[in-house]
């Protein structure tokens, strides 16, 4: 990188940045020069772009020259517009050092607070302040941060030392220790420090600076950091900014304070000023979560003139940035300075609710209302509450903050560590701690829900497991955790790891056991905001593709095709007939056609199914009620269905009359080594067409059964496997020679498709001659990522959870479709296929359906539908508006 400019000023009013600079300047950094340009009270500062950090990496965590005399150039210009100077006897500047990237990560990365004090300049600040107890108060923070966050000294051993003087004292709390007694704990604190790190506490603030600056630098790979980006897929980032900011004090005293606000509830989404402080203290104490902090409403009684200004500064933020705020501000000695601001996160609720509300307020338009709300925050709205039924039934143990909605149940466990060891193991597990930190993200991560037994709706749980969408209860104080015996009490009752606890993030409740829990419905904001999603999206029009782009539902019964029509879906993209086979009247008839050794007792068993099957598919046409349902005819190997146990192999052997021995012989010769490359989908409709025929016919009776109720019925047929058009042709034939003779039968015809699933790399690959018989393509990519990759899906839990940890995969590829390789046999498939037939409609119905990466790749690849599961639908639909706004 060539020589150019690594540090812009904020202060006096103007900035050398702006909003847009994001990526230069990070989150924060772009934030502070916005709001200082804006006239917005920011204490002065300079920021240290991420350019700086990019070099700072590859210059082997080193910085050139030209980066030094620029940050030294910055220092004395903050110096001279503060009138301070960093480290001076009489008049010390201090200076916080902060991160910043281009996307906010809450508590990821490293600050520093009252960075410039030593044994001369603790003394200037008292004298000039004029509040010894407050210097040597900010002196003893000092040490404790800048030895926890850049020396790694461990934070427990400072707290011991600070506990010691306490208990000396007979106090309980640290703002009951005086001016004295802080000097003790500063002097216990240098020995802690001269300790853990074998050299003394740096006396020189420049040294103090710089060791900082690289602290911050150095965060930016760090491994929550790290597992912060990788949960929330974030990429492409430079680094973190580094933010030096002149400090201000809200633990100068009783007329000072800190706070953390939200312009609207990042809850619920309410229109409301919303948030927490804590007189005499500062900011780390309001997001630790180590005092419990005062509601934002009680500042209006004691400093009025204070509340209304920052209620006036919320208003213009608001106005200015036409999104919710999540502001950082100090009073100190009854002057209000604001330390940040950005866009705050929210819950899915939240995130719906204001996108509605700033459409109706003029504030932003439909399409950016879509744009602002993640496709991943719908799944929190679609996440289980408690059943209704049961609360009459159930008296909560504990009450603590509403920190994030939603209901979850689990086993307790203590430590994020084994949150992530027992989540390996299939178990829900519900995280408890007394406040949790940045370092445990894996855990959180991973946790059905989150209950502390400190901390605000601003702590660092709160704010992450809103981003999360975890269900969260923090501060609830009636808890006693002892991390160290792992147990949980609440009055005499006492919790030990593995007992069940539920817990209800919506109203802060916590609960004994496991209760049921139930789905919600969409209503209200969420239909609206979904409306608006579907006009979007089916006003979509691209050159060769029929207009619109639809989404429908996976469904193998009737109860699923309601629950996708429910969440608007326009149809079924799936209906896998093989699940229906597994009820126990159809599996005995079917083990008994499988291993028959003639077609006639093959035709006879099948003749029991029919009737069952065509129920079932007369159900789910009467659900979606005009609507297209897409079946896929048998697809797995038939030794998916053969009996296992000894009782149901001597009670086949039995019905069929063989000996057990003969039996097990047949059930050998069934087994596949391979499934996906063996007998199975059109592969059996050829060698056994009798089971297609018989599906085939119950379709069409199913369809002019529910027909002539009145109801519009669509039935589509999917040949799946297909590897040549030569497979196609003869299943085609057999259906529609079915179909006709069930049609004249009956005196009733219903509008069919035939189309076939293309997941064999070869059908992609000569799609243009299958195009020439089929009615429609639907990509099946769980299969087609096996088959391209050579990977089974049973390989997701052995080598690729390595390969994605070590980057040799981008992501897990039955998650996220692989655009370059399988989606390349997408775009081929389609391409190809519309080559012979120019209006083919095409769609996807593998599990990838559901992912929003993958749904964007299938809009830009020409697909007509995308098909998921029916829980999924919602997040379908605005993922596949925000993909024809994208493109």
């Amino acid at each position: 990188m060539s020589q150019g400019k690594f540090v812009y000023f904020f202060g006096g009013g103007s900035a050398e940045g702006k909003a847009e600079m994001k990526d230069t300047l990070g989150g924060k950094g772009a934030n502070l020069a916005e709001m200082t340009n804006l006239g917005i009270p920011v204490p002065p500062g300079f920021t240290i772009s991420t350019d700086a950090c990019e070099l700072y990496y590859e210059n082997n965590k080193a910085y050139p020259e030209y980066i030094v005399k620029e940050v030294e150039q910055h220092l004395k210009k903050l110096e001279a517009q503060m009138e301070m100077k960093l480290g001076d006897h009489d008049n010390p500047l201090l200076v916080s050092v902060r991160s910043g990237a281009a996307v906010s990560m809450p508590g990821m990365m490293d600050t520093v607070l009252n960075l410039g004090l030593n044994e001369k300049a603790v003394e200037g600040l008292a004298a000039r302040s004029g509040n010894e107890r407050f210097a040597w108060d900010a002196y003893r923070r000092f040490i404790q941060m800048f030895g926890d966050v850049v020396k790694g000294v461990p934070h427990h051993a400072f707290e011991g030392a600070l506990e010691s003087i306490k208990m000396e004292k007979n106090v309980e709390n640290d703002n009951e220790l005086d001016a004295d007694d802080l000097k003790k704990v500063v002097s216990r604190y240098l020995s802690v420090y001269k300790d853990a790190v074998k050299e003394p506490f740096p006396q020189d603030p420049k040294v103090q600076l710089w060791a900082a600056i690289d602290a911050v630098f150095g965060s930016w790979k760090n491994e929550r950091a790290d597992k912060y980006r990788a949960i929330n897929k974030i990429e492409g980032l430079k680094g973190t900014a580094v933010n030096v900011q002149s400090m201000v004090f809200g633990n100068f005293g009783e007329t000072s304070g800190t706070g953390v606000c939200f312009s609207r509830d990042p809850s619920t989404g309410e229109n409301y000023f919303y948030g927490e402080y804590l007189m005499n203290a500062q900011g780390e104490d309001v997001v630790a979560g180590i005092r419990t902090p005062e509601k934002l409403s009680t500042l209006q009684e004691g400093s009025p003139a204070v509340y209304a200004q920052l209620v006036e500064i919320k208003d213009k933020l608001e106005n200015h940035y036409k999104d919710m705020q999540d502001m950082e501000f100090t009073i100190q000695d009854g002057k209000l300075y604001i330390l940040q601001t950005r866009n705050g996160k929210r819950t899915g609720q939240a995130a719906v609710q204001i996108a509605v509300d700033l459409v109706k307020e003029k504030m932003i338009d439909k399409k950016e209302a879509i744009m602002r709300v993640a496709p991943a925050q719908l799944d929190q709205l679609l996440h289980p509450m408690i059943d209704p039924s049961v609360m009459k039934e159930i008296q909560p143990i504990a009450k603590g903050l509403n920190a994030s909605p939603g209901a979850a149940c689990g086993k307790i466990v203590f430590t994020a560590e084994d949150a992530e060891a027992w989540f390996l193991k299939g178990e829900q597990v519900i995280l408890v701690r007394k406040e949790t930190s940045p370092e445990d993200i894996g855990g959180m991560n991973v946790a059905q829900g989150i209950l502390t037994s400190t901390g605000g709706m601003t702590s660092h749980a709160a704010v992450v497991a809103r981003g999360m969408g975890t269900p969260c209860v923090a501060g609830c104080k009636e808890l006693i955790i002892n991390q160290e015996n792992k147990t949980m009490s609440v009055g005499s009752k006492v919790f030990k790891e593995g007992n069940w606890c539920s817990l209800d993030g919506t109203d802060g409740l916590v609960y004994e056991g496991a209760i049921d829990l139930i789905q919600p419905e969409l209503s209200g904001n969420l239909n609206e905001f979904l409306t608006w999603a579907d006009d979007i999206r089916n006003s979509a029009k691209r050159e060769g593709v029929a207009d619109g782009f639809g989404i429908r539902a996976n469904a193998d019964l009737p109860v699923d095709a309601l629950k996708g029509r429910e969440f608007g879906a326009e149809g079924i993209g799936l209906c896998r007939t093989e699940h229906m086979f597994f009820d126990e009247e159809k599996l005995k008839s079917f083990r008994i056609m499988i291993v028959a050794d003639s077609k006639e007792r093959r035709v006879e068993s099948l003749k029991k199914i029919m009737p069952l099957q065509t129920e079932d598919f007369e159900g789910i046409f009467r659900a979606m009620d005009g609507l297209p349902v897409n079946i896929r005819l048998l697809d797995p190997p038939l030794h998916e269905f053969v009996p296992r146990s000894k009782r149901d192999i001597a009670e086949l052997a039995d019905i069929i009359g063989i000996s057990k021995e003969d039996l097990q012989v047949r059930l050998n010769s069934l087994e596949e080594q391979n499934p996906m490359l063996g007998h199975r989908g059109c592969r059996l409709g050829i060698t056994y067409p009798e089971i297609y025929d018989m599906q085939v016919e119950a379709i069409a009776r199913a369809a002019v059964k529910v027909q002539k109720e009145g109801i519009k019925v669509l039935p589509e047929i999917m040949i799946p496997l297909i590897g040549t058009y030569k497979e196609f042709i003869p299943l085609r034939e057999n259906a529609e020679k079915i179909l006709k003779s069930v049609f004249e039968e009956t005196g009733i015809t219903v509008e069919y498709q035939i189309g076939t699933m293309i997941e064999i790399p070869r059908a992609a690959l000569t799609a243009e001659d299958i195009a020439k018989y089929a009615d429609y393509f639907s990509f099946g990519t769980n299969d087609l990522t096996q088959m391209t990759f050579g990977y089974s899906r049973d390989d997701v839990g052995t080598f690729v959870p390595e390969y994605v940890n070590k980057k040799i995969l981008k992501a897990d590829p039955f998650q996220t479709l692989d655009q370059h390789g399988v989606g390349l046999l997408v775009e081929l498939g389609v391409q190809r296929g519309r080559s012979t037939k120019a209006n083919l409609k095409t769609s996807i119905c593998g599990e990838h359906g559901g992912d929003p990466d993958s749904i964007d790749f299938c809009y830009r690849a020409g697909l007509n539908v995308v098909s998921c599961s029916p829980y999924r639908v919602p997040i379908a639909r605005l993922a596949a508006a925000q993909a024809v706004i994208r493109n």
